[in-house]
């Protein structure tokens, strides 16, 4: 049984981005399944604490934190669209360290972010790409209640060699 009653999930602030772009290179070091490496994202201090200042009062986009012990072991974001034709759509992405995989922590940030969408961004669909191998990641995606789209050969390139991906919506009418 997981618990994860010591978990805490809150919205990212501009004073969590140091410890997020530390933790995303962890985490980037620790799997191929995201689309950055150990390297982790391509930005600086300043530019991930204006990103996450932006969506203080966002009704459209969030970010989301896991805190274990008071450090953060997990992320979620949830990204609408603005676009008239498009913006009754969002996707979503997760990652979390390795050493707190099945802990039921991305069951946590999952539902967070699907709530955020549905009660705040006010979309009908939540989509997402998984690497095709990433079979703990599909079978809760699945568990919420996302359906297989599509596939993608050569989402990705690690290494010189192709990743496949797994295309995923989320309807929520």
């Amino acid at each position: 049984m997981n618990n994860t009653e010591n978990i805490i999930i809150e919205k990212a602030r501009p004073e969590d981005a140091g410890e997020l772009l530390r933790l995303l290179k962890i985490i980037g070091g620790e799997t191929d399944n995201l689309t950055f490496g150990s390297e982790g994202l391509p930005a600086t201090l300043e530019e991930e604490q204006d990103y996450l200042s932006s969506l203080k009062d966002s009704a459209l986009s969030a970010m989301y934190i896991a805190k274990k012990d008071g450090k953060i072991v997990g992320n979620a974001h949830f990204s609408g669209m603005t676009r008239e034709r498009v913006k009754h759509r969002g996707t979503i992405g997760i990652s979390v360290r390795r050493s707190e995989w099945g802990q039921g922590i991305g069951s946590r940030l999952l539902r967070t972010v699907i709530d955020f969408a549905r009660d705040t961004a006010h979309v009908e669909i939540i989509s997402l790409e998984v690497k095709s191998d990433n079979t703990r990641a599909i079978k809760l995606y699945k568990k919420f209640g996302f359906e297989h789209i599509g596939h993608f050969k050569g989402f990705l390139k690690i290494d010189g060699e192709y990743a496949d991906f797994e295309l995923m919506n989320l309807y929520l009418n």
